[in-house]
């Protein structure tokens, strides 16, 4: 079968993030794939403050390492579904869909291992090291989360609510290090609004879930209703909040990190770094007072509780939050599409500079109408 297309990638330079390029390359003939080989069409994506996240930690967690660019660049990851359009490998047939972690590209090729009902893992060499977590790829017609029509839904907010309910449980199995108060940071942010969600559906004595927001956002965050209080950045030094606070830390902004921990010095029992939806003003954490800060990472979390409580289990749970979530999200959310390489820069650029407004759900694809 001849293919005979050109497929594109959206590239972005790795220590200046506004600096992007369309690269180009040959699509592979269905015969010259290898054995295991699986050409997708990447058919349409998410694009939020979490893939600005993962391009400013791609050093430092790797996020860079799995799709290889040329020195100097990057390629982001995304979320989003692709189908087969030639496959070498032997149960992934041409004309299936899948769920999953790929690159900004119109076309990607990898190698099916671990083949199952459920899917398959991509065991191409160089994300061996990586984590498992972000190789498998779900077929829709398995994948007992799947709504066809919420595609766009599951895009966008999935893979940030799995980092919601993780944190959540994080703090949970670590009795909330004593506090009586989660504060989170972008409080807009969907990640924040996943985890205020599960926080506040607590039953029994949960903590009081308090948002930071920029004063242009206060009143979506207050209108969603996951938070008990929102406060402006601006405010922080003032906040009053009694005993012990958990602070979750969505916005990488050093600022913001120096104001919380000065504000509630030696009360601060937790200090969790998550996103950098703030990218530009990251800082420091040495000589904060208060509990160091530290980086928290959902694979390490998806382990351990595959330990304590199996990976069926995990997952069930995981299902069962992500619906409690997921029927609440239509009163907040709007889903736009956008299509084409024009389109894909231009949201590109307005969610690295941080204008897209917060009920905004992006989806895009490299693809023209």
């Amino acid at each position: 079968m001849s293919i005979n297309e050109i497929s594109k990638h959206f590239w972005v330079k790795r220590d200046q993030l506004r600096e992007t390029k369309i690269v180009e390359s040959t699509v592979p003939e269905a015969d010259s794939l290898k054995e295991g080989e699986v050409l997708f069409k990447v058919d349409e994506f998410a694009f939020t403050a979490n893939n600005i996240t993962y391009a400013a930690f791609g050093d430092a967690m790797k996020y860079w390492d799995f799709f290889p660019a040329d020195e100097g660049w990057g390629r982001i990851p995304i979320w989003g579904f692709g189908d087969v359009i030639a496959s070498n490998a032997k149960g992934v047939s041409a004309g299936e869909r899948f769920y999953g972690y790929f690159p900004m590209s119109t076309h990607f090729v990898v190698q099916a291992v671990r083949v199952s009902d459920a899917g398959f893992f991509d065991g191409v060499a160089h994300r061996a090291e990586l984590s498992p977590v972000y190789n498998n790829y779900l077929r829709t017609t398995a994948d007992a989360g799947y709504v066809q029509a919420r595609e766009a839904e599951q895009s966008i907010l999935r893979p940030l609510f799995t980092t919601s309910y993780l944190i959540d449980d994080f703090l949970d199995d670590n009795k909330f290090f004593d506090a009586s108060t989660v504060l989170l940071s972008s409080a807009s942010s969907k990640t924040s609004l996943g985890l205020a969600q599960v926080l506040s559906s607590r039953q029994g004595n949960r903590p009081q879930v308090v948002g930071l927001t920029s004063k242009g956002n206060v009143g979506f965050v207050k209108s969603v209703g996951y938070y008990d209080d929102v406060v402006v950045y601006d405010d922080i030094s003032s906040l009053e909040i009694d005993g012990n606070v958990a602070f979750v830390d969505m916005a990488g902004d050093g600022n913001v990190r120096a104001d919380v921990h000065n504000r509630f010095a030696e009360r601060l029992t937790c200090s969790c770094a998550v996103g950098g939806t703030h990218w530009e003003q990251g800082g420091g954490a040495d000589g904060l007072p208060g509990a160091r800060p530290t980086l928290f990472f959902a694979p390490s979390q998806i382990q351990k509780r595959n330990k304590d409580w199996g990976a069926q289990e995990l997952q069930a749970r995981l299902a069962k939050a992500w619906a409690t979530f997921l029927s609440s999200v239509d009163g907040w959310m709007k889903v736009e599409r956008s299509n084409g390489l024009e389109a894909t820069e231009r949201v590109y650029r307005e969610v690295l500079e941080g204008k897209t407004a917060p009920e905004k759900g992006m989806i895009v694809s490299l693809w023209d109408k």
